[in-house]
Parts: structure tokens; C-alpha cells; sequence
């Protein structure tokens, strides 16, 4: 019988040049991979930014749209009026018409992302419109305003009702977070933004005690005597006061009481009565007094720690208090040691992030820690509570500092951030996380990449756009002579008046 094939006798044996050309194939075929995808973005650019989905106002041709945060259009420009989106994240769009200013009429409707109208049982649909604590606009995310047969009431962005069409108007107390006044048959009340009913439609008058809900409301009954109501809907001071004071601390009030101002604890009782014009603030048990148009501090019981010699005071932090001088500005204690010299055009303490901004007369600023070491000086341009940063000018260079006031690089800041600016021989390109050159060094003047993930270039004294692998979408072509801030959603560039905080592909 002849033999077919070769039968091995023990294990099998490997074919090391079969597997060495298969080992070189693989190789080459990973080197083809990570070719293709270094040179599939400028200079080996591979990072992706995650851009969470948003909706942004529009302004084209003298008209309205709206676009999502890829640059994409959303409602094509075509609406005469301003299209408010009250939360971004929220495809629920407020646009007005037949607005005649004369009799002050309009119509408010809502639609969504195919421009398709919403909450349509309602006559009217209008965003609740506030400012925050910089002026600028907002409005709030969780609740809308409705009307119907001429009544109005709340509903939430899904369109459930949260408090019904029985109220002749319904707005918010400026600058005062889920606080909304109430009128009904000539009366005031307050509901929060979940509906709920804080003070009940009884009183001819409702502010806020400061600009934290969480101290209580002012509430002037029909006798025209002032009380306090708290957020948990507790009487605080009875309605028997001719004024309450916006101040507040340690439970401490300023009212006034037959023609006389008192400091008074939340019993009513009094602590202190004289020796003093006017309450200005009340902080860690001392208040700020004036007395003969001089701020002074004096303890609850009325004992005076700071002669009243200045123009003004407003309480820091640990006993620390920032005065004015003769015109300049510094920094006392209650033992009236100047911690910080009169040498400032003005002087602001961040309490949140724990540092001190003193304006010097030459345009810089001194930031110091909490210890008056000065740690960074330069020109302030921006401080973002959210990332934790505060950008300056540092002697023609922009440097980053975390709010222990450490020098930090930007890949340090912007973490999720594809490209990082760069400047090289006083010109502005773009590296990597890693600096390799992305984009090189031709332009006069660039921002750090925005959240969008777009970066702004000038060149020969206009401005436009790359995108986040440094891939021209705008030729440098805008002016932008108005704009304070620079930023670019792909063709869009933001528009100069912050507060109405739109983009816009007119040249301005």
C-alpha cells in the first residue's frame, strides 16, 4: 500500500518562516491602521472633543433660528422675533408675534425641533425671565409661564401643569432663584418651581430679604406693617415693622420700629438701638454701621471694634474687612490692623473660591490668598467658577491659575479639550495633549477651544474659525470690533450684546 501523505510521529512542529511572514503581514497591516488614522486629521490630530447636545439662538438676514452645538440648523432662520431658549438643553423654543408695543399686546407660543408648536390647550406660552448675580439675563430651566382665558399659571417642560391658570400674573423676584410672585384678586403671594405654595395671597407686597431664597421674604400686609416669612413658610417677624432692612446674619435683623432703626434677634427682641444711622451688613455677629456718613463695625451688643473713619466697609472673611480711604482701598481687622495697604483703586473678596482681587492704579490686578501674599499679578480676563480657573495677561502671555492660585497648564484646565493654544515667536498655532503642533504659528491673535469645540484664529486683523482638528471652516473674514468675547459655532460667531447671548453670521 503506498503512503498518501506523511503521518508525524509526536507533537506537531511549528514553521518559523511561515510564521515570521505572518508576524511581518500583521505588522504591516497595524502600521497601514495607525498611518491612516495620524494623517486622517492635520498633523495626527486624533482626539475627539465630546460635545454634549445643546440648542443655540440664531440671527441671519434679519431673522431668527435656531441651530444645535454641531453648527447644524435646527429651525431655519425665518422668525421676526428673537427665539428665547430657555434651557438649552430642552428642545422647547419661546418665540413671540403680532407684538404691538403701543397697547403692549403680543402673542407667545412654544415649538420644538421640527417647529412643530407645543402645549397648545394654553394661549400663551412665555420662559420666566431673571438676572443673575453679574446682571446678565436668565431664565429659569425647570418651569414656563401659561396663560389661559386670561389667567396664568405653570407648567414644566413636559407640558404637565404644576400650578394652575388661576392667578392674574405670575413673576419672578429679580435676582432670587425658584421664588415667583403670585397676584390674585389684588393680592401677592409666592409659589416655588415645583408648584408649591410658600405664602399664601395675602398681602399687598413680596420682596426678597436678600438674593438667597433661603433667607425669607419681606411681606407687607394690608395695614402696610412689614414681616418675615422663611422658605419653609414659618413667620419670622411678625407684620408690625414700618421697614425690614435687605440684611441679614446669625439670625440678626435690621427693622425699624416707631421711627426708630433696631437690631433685633427673630424673636422680636432688641438688641441694640443707638449709636448708630444706618445697618449696612450683619456678618459673624458684628454689623457694618454708618453713623455721620462713616462705615464703622460694632458687635451686636454694641460695642465698637472699628471707629466709623472710613467710606466704606464690607465684611471678607475671618474678621477681615475691606475699606475705603481717602479714595484707595485696603484691607482692615476688627483690631483696625491694616492687613493690606491702601493702595488699590478697588478690592474684591471671591468667598467661593477663597481669593482676593485688589485693582491697582497702572490696570493690573494683585490676586492674593487669604494670608495677603500676593501670588499672581497681571490683567484678570476671565474667572470661570465652573473649571475652576482664572485666566491673566502675565507680562503679554495669558497664564492659568487654579483658585489656590497655582500656575496650571491649559491641558491641565480644559481636559477634555483636542487642541491647546500655543505661541511661538509672537504668533498663536494650536498643539495636542501631548504638544506635538497641530496647527501652526501664523495667526495674530486665537482663543482656547470653546465647548463647542470650535477655536477662534485672527489674521491680517479679522477673525475665523477652526474646527476641533484644527480644520479651517471660517477663512478669516469677520471684524468683530464690538465682540468682548470671541466664539465661533462653526459659520456662527457669538453676538456682541452678551445678554441677549446669540450667534450670528452677520459681519459686525
Amino acid at each position: 500500500m503506498s503512503n498518501r501523505g506523511r503521518r508525524y510521529d509526536g507533537e506537531p512542529k511549528l514553521n518559523i518562516k511561515k510564521v515570521l511572514a505572518v508576524l511581518i503581514i500583521l505588522a504591516v497591516i497595524i502600521m497601514c491602521i495607525v498611518l491612516i488614522v495620524k494623517f486622517a486629521t492635520p498633523d495626527g490630530n486624533t482626539e475627539t472633543k465630546i460635545v454634549a447636545n445643546s440648542y443655540i439662538t440664531v440671527f441671519s438676514n434679519n431673522k431668527w433660528g435656531v441651530i444645535n452645538s454641531k453648527g447644524e440648523t435646527i429651525i431655519d432662520p425665518t422668525y421676526d422675533d428673537m427665539i428665547v431658549i430657555p434651557d438649552p438643553t430642552k428642545a422647547v423654543f419661546i418665540y413671540q408675534s403680532n407684538v404691538n408695543l403701543e397697547n403692549g399686546t403680543y402673542d407667545s407660543k412654544a415649538i420644538d425641533d421640527k417647529g412643530e408648536n407645543l402645549f397648545t390647550s394654553y394661549d400663551k406660552v412665555e420662559a420666566l425671565q431673571n438676572v443673575d448675580s453679574n446682571n446678565y439675563v436668565t431664565y429659569d430651566t425647570n418651569v414656563l409661564k401659561v396663560c389661559k382665558d386670561g389667567k396664568y399659571g405653570l407648567i414644566n417642560f413636559s407640558g404637565t401643569e404644576i400650578l394652575a391658570t388661576l392667578y392674574d400674573s405670575i413673576y419672578p423676584i429679580s435676582g432670587v432663584k425658584n421664588s415667583f410672585v403670585t397676584i390674585k384678586d389684588g393680592l401677592y403671594g409666592l409659589v416655588d418651581n415645583s408648584g408649591n405654595v410658600i405664602i399664601d395671597n395675602l398681602y399687598t407686597e413680596i420682596t426678597s430679604l436678600t438674593n438667597k431664597y433661603e433667607d425669607g421674604y419681606i411681606v407687607k400686609d394690608q395695614n402696610g406693617n412689614y414681616g418675615l416669612i422663611n422658605y419653609s413658610k414659618k413667620q419670622v417677624l411678625e407684620c408690625k415693622y414700618s421697614e425690614i432692612k435687605n440684611v441679614c446674619g446669625n439670625n440678626l435683623y435690621a427693622v425699624k420700629e416707631n421711627g426708630t432703626l433696631e437690631l433685633i434677634n427673630q424673636d422680636g427682641s432688641v438688641l441694640i438701638n443707638n449709636g448708630f444711622d444706618d445697618i449696612k451688613s450683619i456678618d459673624s455677629g458684628n454689623i457694618v454701621f454708618v453713623k455721620g456718613n462713616k462705615y464703622g463695625v460694632m458687635t451686636k451688643e454694641g460695642t465698637v471694634l472699628i471707629e466709623p473713619n472710613y467710606d466704606e466697609l464690607k465684611y471678607a472673611f475671618d474678621g477681615n474687612y475691606i475699606a475705603k480711604k481717602d479714595n484707595n482701598y485696603g484691607i482692615i481687622n476688627t483690631s483696625n490692623e491694616t492687613k493690606l495697604d491702601f493702595a488699590y483703586t478697588y478690592i474684591t473678596y471671591m468667598p467661593d473660591e477663597s481669593f482676593i482681587e485688589a485693582d491697582k492704579t497702572d490696570g493690573k490686578t494683585d490676586l492674593l490668598d487669604t494670608s495677603f501674599n500676593i501670588k499672581v499679578t497681571g490683567i484678570v480676563s476671565e474667572i470661570d467658577t465652573d473649571k475652576g480657573y482664572v485666566k491673566v495677561r502675565v507680562d503679554n502671555e495669558y497664564k492659568y491659575y487654579n483658585f489656590r492660585l497655582e500656575e496650571k497648564k491649559s491641558q491641565d484646565i480644559f481636559t477634555t479639550n483636542t487642541l491647546f493654544l500655543s505661541k511661538k515667536n509672537g504668533k498663536y498655532g494650536y498643539v495636542n495633549r501631548d504638544g506635538i503642533v497641530i496647527v501652526d504659528y501664523i495667526y495674530d491673535d486665537a482663543t482656547e477651544q470653546n465647548e463647542y469645540g470650535y477655536v477662534a484664529v485672527k489674521q491680517n486683523g479679522v477673525w475665523g474659525a477652526l474646527d476641533q482638528n484644527g480644520n479651517v471652516v471660517v477663512t478669516p473674514s469677520y471684524e468683530l470690533a464690538q465682540n468682548t468675547v470671541i466664539s465661533f459655532i462653526g459659520k456662527w460667531h457669538l453676538a456682541p450684546d452678551l445678554n441677549a447671548n446669540y450667534y450670528t453670521d452677520v459681519n459686525e
